[in-house]
């Protein structure tokens, strides 16, 4: 009897929309990959857009309420809220982009983002139960889609994926996070700023991972890693590079300064 294809399983993943249940979808089918009872086989698409739960509402960036820098607890209760939404979104982003260029790009790719997957899965989580921990839940307050309007900008093209997704989005945090620990802890909560540290650490490798396999690419079309990346951010990110910019972080991920020259 053939082994069910990958293709199916990260598609079932991403339809579905309850949170909990997504997280466990995802955990089973990476667990099932690595015990190879899933086939290297991608007949089955990618849906456009993942399944979303009825809450949080989501709404345009620029209609969403302005929260704090987390002093307060509100404030970080509404930055914990953000950053749950900004992981659940996450796994989705590295299901499609194992499903999505898997064929192509091989199964050392896919083995990267399964576990870019299963990582975002167990932010989430984290997220998740620090909210509850603190009064209240992942729905409770509005968010936006805006990390998604990057996958349907890039689903053409991996480069422009991997530039775009794990070389801008989740390289701002590297830049932010450090700074978003120091006011959790002089706010006093130590357990938040654990999981912020944690996800950070995490979050290197995942750049990690998207300038490895942006470089490899680059390498087989006989381009420059840096200038491509300049020009494929340009074509396809909406948003700004800013500074102040995580050197160490940055460079442990393999952002060296020859990416970052000029884009600020």
């Amino acid at each position: 009897m053939n082994a069910p294809q990958l293709s199916l399983a990260i598609r079932e993943a991403m339809l579905t929309a309850d949170p909990s249940a997504k997280v466990m979808a995802t955990r089973n089918l990476v667990r099932r990959w690595r015990a190879g009872e899933l086939a290297f086989a991608f007949d089955h698409p990618m849906p456009d857009v993942p399944a979303r739960p009825e809450k949080p509402e989501l709404l345009p960036p620029n209609a969403m309420p302005k929260r704090g820098r987390g002093g307060s607890e509100r404030g970080r209760i509404a930055l914990l809220h953000a950053l749950a939404h900004i992981e659940f979104v996450a796994i989705d982003l590295a299901l499609d982009a194992a499903g999505r260029f898997g064929a192509a790009m091989g199964r050392a790719f896919v083995d990267d983002w399964l576990s870019v997957a299963a990582d975002e899965s167990m932010h989430y989580a984290l997220l998740a139960r620090r909210l509850r921990t603190l009064g209240s839940f992942y729905g409770a307050m509005p968010a936006h889609d805006g990390l998604w309007d990057a996958a349907r900008e890039t689903a053409h093209d991996v480069a422009a994926r991997l530039a775009v997704v794990p070389m801008v989005l989740e390289a701002r945090a590297l830049d932010v996070t450090p700074m978003t620990v120091e006011r959790f802890l002089a706010a006093g909560d130590e357990r938040s700023a654990r999981v912020l540290q944690r996800i950070l650490d995490d979050e290197i490798r995942h750049v990690r991972f998207g300038t490895k396999h942006f470089s490899a690419v680059c390498e087989i079309r006989g381009e420059s890693p840096p200038d491509a990346w300049k020009t494929l951010v340009a074509q396809h990110f909406r948003g700004a590079i800013k500074p102040p910019f995580n050197d160490s972080a940055r460079r442990s991920a393999g952002l060296s300064l020859d990416f970052m020259a000029g884009v600020a």
